[in-house]
């Protein structure tokens, strides 16, 4: 085994690397609690299809960028677009703030989404090539904790500030000192990681995917069930966050219960991927990403019988249960079925879909909620949760020990012949 990769050998450009990655989170809880209620005080949007605009655009653009920075890292460089996307974060609060008209914050979201995808991604492929494959799982968790915990904590700080601080200045002042200090940290310390994947890929035995993009998206039925889930994962996820504010406050919940209530989903979410990260380094993946997207469906379709307030909190600790067992799992299993030379573009390829799944999640909520109103928006994406699990049972297989290989090196990835 080299002695380029592994968590302790590693351990400081690590621990740096989640701390920016949570940096990278708090600037999207920023928005979690506010823009959905800012949407109809402050600029007078009517539907919840011209609401979640915000939501599509922002999904859209994340797509994008994940998948070029996948295709782009090992030729320009992580530590490069992990800086240009932190550089591209610091006009956000300063269009949000400046907004005279919902287009304006339509636009801030495509740079916010151009910034998560370039900067998260970035963390994601690094802190991959840096431990190597059998802590691959931990390592996922704990940057997807450091992500959504910030998610979490600045949607209840900002929440808490909105009651008597103006909610557009919270958002400007935070983005701001968010973006700046994520640069500087990232342009001083983080260092490049691509050395570590010409070591990694001395030692491995899989097989070379054919076509990245198609075995990623379909033809692999590993990769395809995974990716699959991500973008239904990020589908329910943006309507929760479009939605769900503007429902509870209908129902006459205050901004404090709606911001708690929504916050502790990403804070479970967060704090839960510790423990399945590295629970995923040990036991079947498969169970965990089909058990994660039922669970997540039960929370979701217990919104609709939610009255009190404590029914809120715990359907969303259902959905932050669910999503914790699936998340970092999604990474980790990626990597586990694709060469290091061929990891970051796929990586790209399943972050693409998975943050399309914002785009589709937008539009299937806006119209479901505007044409047949919000608990049909609810119970339709909750039963397509469902489904989803359904399809990692069918397709997904557990990859076992190379013969003669170390306990972390795997068989080739599965092809769309063969499925045993």
């Amino acid at each position: 085994m080299n002695k380029v990769t592994g968590l302790q050998q590693n351990i400081h450009q690590f621990v740096l690397l989640v701390f920016v990655n949570g940096f990278v989170g708090a600037m999207i809880g920023l928005e979690r609690t506010l823009l959905p209620l800012l949407a109809e005080q402050k600029f007078g949007v009517a539907t919840a299809t011209a609401l979640l605009s915000f939501i599509a655009a922002f999904g859209a653009a994340k797509a994008l960028a994940n998948y070029f920075t996948g295709r782009l890292s090992n030729r320009l460089g992580r530590k490069n677009l992990l800086v240009l996307g932190w550089l591209l974060a610091i006009p956000v609060p300063f269009l949000l703030f400046l907004a005279p008209n919902w287009s304006w914050v339509v636009a801030a979201n495509v740079l916010l989404g151009v910034h998560q995808g370039l900067s998260w991604s970035s963390t994601v492929i690094m802190k991959i090539d840096l431990v190597g494959e059998r802590q691959r799982g931990f390592a996922m968790g704990l940057n997807e904790f450091a992500g959504y915990v910030s998610v979490a904590l600045t949607a209840f700080a900002t929440a808490w500030l909105a009651e008597t601080w103006a909610a557009l200045n919270i958002i400007f002042y935070g983005g701001l000192i968010l973006s700046i200090g994520g640069l500087l940290l990232s342009v001083i310390w983080v260092k490049d990681t691509r050395q570590h994947v010409a070591a990694e890929a001395a030692e491995s035995c899989r097989a070379p995917l054919q076509s990245v993009f198609g075995d990623t998206t379909w033809r692999n039925p590993n990769l395809f069930a995974v990716t699959q889930a991500g973008l239904v994962n990020n589908l329910n996820d943006a309507m929760v966050w479009g939605l769900l504010p503007l429902w509870m406050q209908h129902r006459g919940f205050s901004l404090g219960q709606i911001g708690f209530a929504l916050g502790l989903y990403p804070l479970v979410w967060g704090i839960s991927q510790i423990v399945t990260g590295r629970w995923s380094d040990t036991v079947s993946k498969k169970q965990l990403l089909m058990g994660g997207m039922l669970v997540q469906s039960v929370g979701i379709l217990g919104y609709l019988l939610a009255v009190e307030w404590g029914h809120f909190i715990l359907c969303s600790v259902l959905l932050g249960l669910g999503t914790a067992l699936v998340y970092p799992v999604f990474l980790a299993t990626v990597a586990d079925n694709t060469r290091p030379e061929q990891r970051a573009e796929s990586i790209g390829v399943f972050r693409l879909w998975r943050d399309l799944g914002y785009v589709a999640g937008a539009l299937l909520a806006g119209l479901l909620s505007d044409g047949w109103g919000t608990e049909t928006s609810i119970g339709v994406i909750g039963g397509i949760t469902g489904c989803s699990a359904y399809l990692i049972y069918r397709n997904l297989r557990d990859l076992k020990p190379c013969a003669g290989g170390s306990s972390g090196q795997y068989k080739p990835a599965l092809t769309s012949v063969d499925n045993t």
